[in-house]
């Protein structure tokens, strides 16, 4: 008996000590995986709270509960906090890492098809956003496809819906627009309101919290495609403070903050986007460059770029800027901001906005 309850305190003691290592799993929680480097732990669910240790890019964690943008796990044995826009569902990344696909789907428009793998290869043809096809080899970055006609030709593997992960550093072109690769940048997203805050408005009582989150999932994952780490202030339903949103930003080596709004008018003629920075300077082209590219890829009227002290771009040291991407309030707008489409083509907008920010 006394065995048994000397095993029982070592077995307690162990995995109260090691609640947080690599690859560990636990009945009671979720493994999620670290997504950023240096991810801080602190004693409490705030950015002001003790930091008690730091965790890394591929670390793995037990997740007992959530609590406004924050996780609680275990540290060396002690209760600890972590923000959760640091995280990945360890189911989800696992199947994102899943490469046994057969075929693959274009996801962009006049994508450049080549004679081998890299832009240094002659372009021997272009294909289209929404068309599937089989791949018959994957070098690189770039999957080698069998066409209609029974031909072969090589793509970029980040302009379909199966990107590899190095992308070559002089990036690919479509027929008019350059991509250029955004490795080694961090940009936070900031989908607006959430939870208890539903933002504006819409016709039809619909509210502006879940078209930016619809949004900004489409905007990271394009953002993702080119190269670039993303960080959301939040992924689900909930309430972040203004106060929040700057921690976080401010909290990462952030090279760009992006909030993403709709807006609401009382006159129902109103419609359009625009692009609002706070200084002059970077963020003047940030907002320039980003507010060019959706009115080069969406229908919507441009409301061009104005300068404003929204809190988010006010108290927000790094570079910032906040997008309106249509009235919800706006027969003609509405109707074009629920459909995918005009989502795909936001999210390019914004890539190639961020693009030409930092390379030009």
């Amino acid at each position: 008996m006394k065995k048994m309850r000397y095993g029982m305190i070592v077995f307690w003691t162990l995995l109260l000590s090691f609640m947080f290592i690599p690859s560990v799993e636990a009945d009671s929680g979720q493994l999620y995986e670290v997504g950023a480097d240096a991810v801080n732990v602190r004693i409490a669910p705030n950015h002001n709270a003790e930091i008690i240790g730091q965790i890394g890019s591929g670390d793995q964690l037990v997740v007992f509960q959530e609590q406004y943008g924050w996780v609680q796990t275990y540290y060396d044995g002690e209760k600890a906090w972590v923000a959760s826009q640091f995280l990945l569902d360890h189911k989800e990344k696992s199947a994102a890492k899943d490469t046994s696909y057969s075929t693959v789907t274009i996801t962009a428009n006049n994508v450049r098809l080549r004679n081998g793998p890299g832009t240094d290869n002659d372009i021997i043809g272009h294909t289209f956003e929404g068309n599937t096809y089989e791949v018959i080899e994957t070098a690189g970055r770039w999957h080698k496809l069998l066409l209609d006609n029974g031909s072969a030709a090589w793509v970029a593997s980040w302009l379909t819906d199966h990107p590899q992960q190095q992308q070559s550093s002089s990036g690919e072109e479509t027929s008019g627009t350059t991509v250029v690769p955004l490795d080694g940048y961090n940009i936070v997203l900031d989908p607006g309101h959430g939870g208890r805050d539903p933002g504006a408005s819409g016709i039809s009582h619909e509210q502006e919290k879940n078209f930016t989150l619809t949004v900004a999932k489409v905007v990271a994952q394009k953002l993702r495609n080119a190269g670039a780490t993303v960080i959301l202030t939040r992924s689900d339903d909930t309430y972040v403070s203004l106060e929040e949103r700057v921690n976080i930003s401010q909290a990462y080596r952030t090279d760009a903050f992006i909030s993403l709004h709709y807006n609401a008018f009382p006159i129902t003629t109103i419609n359009g986007t625009s692009a609002h920075y706070y200084q002059m300077g970077k963020e003047y082209k940030l907002a320039q460059n980003i507010q060019s590219a959706l009115d080069k890829h969406t229908e919507l009227n441009s409301r061009g770029v104005k300068q404003d002290a929204y809190h988010v771009l006010r108290e927000n040291e790094d570079v910032s800027v906040l997008v309106e991407l249509g009235y919800i309030t706006s027969p003609y707008d509405l109707p074009v901001i629920q459909t995918e489409n005009h989502q795909s083509n936001v999210a390019d907008a914004i890539v190639e906005g961020v693009q030409n920010y930092f390379h030009n």
